[in-house]
């Protein structure tokens, strides 16, 4: 069973940064595109980041140029660098595949606020 344990969130003031890491377990994580997605209450969850098997990345246009996703095949982990944090980036932040979604984690809360 794959199990996904997400962790980094917390408290931080508006213009700050957080490094996200999700790591993967039960299963061959380098064969699989990977996202980081989010949560804001009242709203549904949405697609931040994703990353192929070979590195390339995309992102939503709402993080674009201030979030950084990346992987480490070898320790089956992927990381959100978030930079220039702004209180609407306050959710609860989650990993999965990009396609084919497995059971979700606990996920990790993200409060940007003053």
């Amino acid at each position: 069973q794959v199990q996904l344990v997400e962790s980094g969130g917390g408290l931080v003031q508006p213009g700050g940064s957080l490094r996200l890491s999700c790591v993967v377990s039960g299963s061959i994580f380098s064969i699989y595109i990977m996202g980081w997605y989010r949560q804001a209450p009242g709203k549904q969850r949405e697609l931040v980041a994703h990353i192929r098997i070979g590195g390339s990345t995309n992102y939503a246009d709402s993080v674009k140029g201030r979030f950084t996703i990346s992987r480490d095949n070898a320790k089956n982990t992927v990381y959100l660098q978030m930079n220039s944090l702004k209180p609407e980036d306050t959710a609860v932040y989650y990993c999965n595949r990009f396609d084919t979604l497995w059971e979700w984690g606990q996920g990790t809360q993200v409060t940007v606020s003053s």
